[in-house]
């Protein structure tokens, strides 16, 4: 993705490296046998799934309430320090509004009834989710208590994936 300081991180588009790593990507999925792609209807999120589904042949949507945490109005962190300093104290304190609008249990809450509804919706698909680094990462350990979020958050690559299998997230990239 490219960093745009002036712009809302929701706005912001893939790089040139984003797309050619999106389309690098498809291969590490194919084994998986994924139906259908759905993705947040962030630019960044959607760009990488419509080039995933172009590799692979699949139809692909965009869903509401896959997007990240509600950061809009939150100034451009000046460091990497300052970011990772707020997430972390996002995922400490998830019921607290600490940046942005939403909570993190706010965040965990749209994000799971988002993901119910595309499984409700497509039952017998094995689904690929293209969403974002917090929310995804309050997703995966909400239904894996082991896992620390900040630990899990540092580290997720881009692009990470996460598919949808028989009704059981299948987790990548680990």
């Amino acid at each position: 993705m490219v960093q745009q300081p002036g712009a809302p991180a929701n706005e912001w588009r893939l790089s040139e490296n984003g797309r050619t790593l999106a389309a690098q990507l498809a291969p590490e999925l194919r084994p998986y046998t994924p139906t259908r792609i759905i993705t947040s209807e962030e630019a960044k999120a959607a760009e990488t799934g419509q080039l995933i589904a172009a590799e692979l042949g699949l139809p692909w949507h965009t869903a509401p309430g896959l997007q990240e945490h509600d950061r809009r109005g939150v100034p451009f962190f000046a460091t990497r320090e300052a970011f990772e300093t707020a997430v972390a104290h996002f995922f400490a304190h998830p019921n607290q509004l600490v940046f942005g609008n939403e909570t993190a249990a706010q965040a965990l809450g749209r994000m799971e009834m988002a993901v119910a509804a595309q499984r409700a919706a497509y039952p017998h698909d094995t689904l690929i989710l293209v969403t974002h680094g917090t929310v995804l990462t309050l997703y995966c350990c909400h239904r894996n208590p082991q896992l620390d979020p900040l630990t899990f958050w540092r580290s997720l690559t881009l692009p990470w994936w996460g598919i949808i299998r028989d009704q059981k997230p299948v987790f990548g990239n680990q």
